[in-house]
């Protein structure tokens, strides 16, 4: 009995399984449903970060969006006549009503009327109007500078200055109410030896206005002749220098 006794202490433990591992094991399983859990408030919460920081960052693009979207330029038709003596300084004259008598704007430039036929001559013609940024200037609408500094095709030809219309400018303006597009001589009939001389050229078509900015405007001659490569454009610029 002794020796079964013995022989029963010794082999029984390697015979019974132990009970510390499945302890472990169950503590362990339990440790994984723990750390599992805990990932899954992790998740939540990353989520709901990421959810709150993109619409943050929605309503501060729909925020900037509109500061940010470039200003388009404005696009109208106007009316818009070249004329003047043929051996004097030309005119430009800009409508909206050809029956309206008084312009919404009238310059005198420093070319003369043989002048700028002869430029026309090269189809090209770009006649930029400049002033500088003064602090009398800064503010004023582009229309009611009074002086400008002139450059025909790149090369400076002197001053332009804006007029009111006179008495000679209403009758002429008047002349030419049924004219929509044309070009012509209004002849003086005076009846003096110097007719040719105080004849007065014209040329009426139709411009697109465009309005760049507050600092810029352009006028441009919309061609009846398809088959022409007339062009002809006056642009308003008010400079920094």
């Amino acid at each position: 009995m002794t020796k079964i006794n013995s022989l029963r202490r010794c082999l029984l433990p390697c015979i019974t399984p132990p009970t510390s591992p499945t302890t472990a094991s169950s503590t362990g399983v339990s440790k994984k449903r723990l750390s599992t859990s805990l990932r899954d408030d992790i998740d939540v919460q990353d989520s709901a970060s990421s959810s709150a920081s993109s619409s943050e960052a929605t309503v501060d693009s729909d925020h900037l969006s509109p500061v940010t979207a470039p200003q388009r330029p404005s696009r109208t038709m106007v009316i818009g006549t070249l004329f003047g003596r043929r051996k004097g300084h030309v005119w430009f004259c800009v409508q909206h009503d050809r029956l309206s008598v008084k312009p919404l704007l009238l310059l005198e430039l420093s070319i003369t009327t043989n002048q700028l036929v002869q430029e026309m001559g090269s189809c090209l013609v770009r006649v930029a109007l400049e002033c500088p940024t003064r602090p009398e200037l800064k503010s004023c609408l582009l229309r009611t500078v009074p002086v400008w500094t002139m450059f025909c095709n790149g090369r400076k030809t002197g001053f332009a200055v804006r007029r009111s219309a006179n008495e000679e400018t209403r009758v002429m303006l008047k002349r030419l109410e049924s004219t929509t597009v044309g070009a012509g001589v209004l002849p003086c009939g005076s009846g003096s030896g110097e007719s040719d001389l105080d004849e007065v050229m014209y040329m009426r078509a139709s411009y697109e206005h465009v309005v760049g900015s507050s600092d810029s405007e352009s006028f441009h001659l919309i061609n009846p002749d398809a088959n022409s490569a007339q062009e002809l454009s006056i642009f308003l610029l008010r400079t920094s220098s």
